[in-house]
């Protein structure tokens, strides 16, 4: 039955989705941006975190440790990833990378389903977020109100690195003219490493933050990369604020359309990216740059 408290509900169901959204798609867009990879293995990075905290919690049983595992653990991994394999394929047709980035993902999922079979995983939220808090009109889980602080922060540290240090102004240069920066004597290589793994980084701490809310399973990534393909759409493909607004955007869809009629929440989602595109092709906060 719909009434002001279960809209309210979904309104703060969908601000938490669509701050997770966003940190994801901005690992995402930074990716393409920069390197111009469009990486199909960005949600499986995402259940990786997920998984490398919640081992870090069965030995610790500290979430802050955990976050910091699962975290490192994917950004070690995509810098890996990148070093080994990406790096080959930066001059290759984006057909060729679609189909390595798929390819890895895949390998990723099934690794970890021989690891960790397909039973789900749970792990708890902090002591300190557990339970329910008194909003005044309506209940509402502690914890699901503390991922939009945690990931608020993680956005706010992610823009101060992109927009107020020397590597940030690399990026985003690199973002507009790879060429150019690497005619100014840049190591570009270095720095498509360091990028790559940022994005890694905050593929997998999204997956880790988001464990106590959602149990995790092995294919956990793939309706999440789908999503986050759509918020940075919406947003505009190497727009920092974009993908926060089209992260929100995306996740009040999600979350209030399911309130009338679950089966039509990707379709109202994937109505609203039509839309976008038919009136600004570059996204919402979007500009014109690489093909």
């Amino acid at each position: 039955m719909i009434s002001w408290p279960n809209l309210v509900s979904q309104l703060f169901n969908g601000l938490a989705l669509g701050a997770l959204l966003a940190l994801i798609s901005s690992g995402l867009t930074i990716i393409y941006g920069t390197l111009g990879v469009l990486n199909l293995a960005h949600g499986a990075m995402f259940m990786i975190g997920g998984y490398a905290g919640f081992v870090a919690y069965q030995y610790t049983e500290s979430f802050i440790i955990a976050v910091i595992a699962g975290s490192l653990f994917v950004m070690l991994l995509g810098v890996a990833m990148e070093r080994v394999i990406i790096r080959h394929f930066y001059h290759r047709p984006h057909e060729d990378q679609l189909l390595v980035t798929f390819g890895l993902g895949i390998c990723f999922v099934e690794l970890v389903r021989l690891i960790f079979s397909s039973q789900s995983q749970l792990v708890p939220p902090p002591a300190l977020f557990q339970g329910i808090t008194n909003l005044g009109f309506m209940f509402y889980p502690t914890y699901r109100l503390a991922v939009v602080g945690i990931v608020a922060v993680a956005l706010g540290a992610l823009f101060i690195v992109l927009y107020r240090t020397r590597l940030g102004m690399i990026v985003r240069a690199g973002i507009e003219d790879s060429v150019m920066v690497d005619s100014l004597g840049i190591n570009v290589y270095r720095v498509f490493m360091v990028v790559f793994g940022i994005g890694a980084m905050a593929a997998g701490f999204a997956g880790i933050v988001n464990a106590p809310v959602v149990s995790l399973t092995p294919g956990i990534g793939d309706d999440i990369l789908v999503q986050t393909f759509v918020v940075v759409v919406i947003g505009g493909v190497g727009s920092f604020p974009g993908v926060i607004l089209g992260g929100l955007i995306a996740g009040e869809i999600i979350s209030v359309t399911s309130m009338f009629n679950p089966g039509y929440a990707y379709v109202m989602l994937f109505a609203a990216m039509t839309l976008v595109l038919v009136v600004r092709p570059h996204g919402l906060l979007g500009v014109q740059g690489r093909e």
